[in-house]
């Protein structure tokens, strides 16, 4: 499986805060957002920079939200009415449909070490969910499903090789990890306290109903 080359130093940067697009290598050392020269805004002329505007501090959460969890503008605005025509909070019932992502799945159950990772693996049809082979991405997943690896050796070997990388990782309490029969469960529902990415999503929620 190829693994994408992102620009993770430009949007990390941009969004002022790690993104951890690059999956394990972010809590390191080699992350680039962690070296010192690293460490300012994005531009060459960047001292000059200027206070974000009300605008662009929206605009901004927006972008960590979709960068996050790699998704287009388009498919963000399905998220953000799917989430405005459910009942309670926009903002925490759109982070909550974000989560619920298969690809999103996939990558807290430790099969990859990233989500751009985890989604190429179900578009390749790598990955079964109750026992039928999902090839959508962005498909959601409920409580009571199982979500395993295809028995079959490539697609097995291939995954066992994140799973010895990630080998350590804390799979969120939603979700029940079984590695060594590649496979896992959704046990509930995830909540706000489930997503990990700092940001305010009420500025979002602004932003997108302007």
């Amino acid at each position: 499986m190829a693994r994408y080359t992102v620009p993770v130093c430009r949007r990390c940067r941009r969004a002022g805060m790690k993104l951890y697009l690059k999956g394990v290598r972010c809590e390191t050392a080699k992350c680039p957002i962690e070296k010192q020269w690293r460490n300012k805004p994005p531009g060459m002329h960047f001292w000059q920079r200027r206070r974000p505007s009300e605008y662009g501090l929206r605009l901004r959460e927006k972008q960590k939200l979709r960068w996050y969890y790699g998704v287009l503008e388009r498919q963000f605005e399905r998220f953000f009415d799917e989430a405005q025509r459910s009942k309670g909070s926009t903002g925490e019932r759109l982070l909550v449909l974000m989560e619920r992502r298969l690809d999103n799945v996939v990558y807290r159950l430790g099969f990859t070490s990233s989500r751009k990772a985890a989604r190429q693996l179900v578009n390749h049809g790598h990955i079964l969910v109750n026992g039928r082979r999902a090839g959508i991405p962005s498909q959601k997943v409920k409580p009571g499903d199982i979500i395993e690896v295809r028995d079959r050796k490539a697609s097995r070997d291939l995954v066992q090789t994140w799973l010895t990388e990630e080998e350590g990782r804390v799979v969120p309490p939603w979700l029940l990890a079984d590695p060594p029969n590649f496979r896992g469960e959704v046990k509930a529902m995830p909540s706000r306290e489930d997503v990990s990415l700092q940001l305010n999503e009420q500025l979002i929620v602004e932003f997108c109903s302007r």
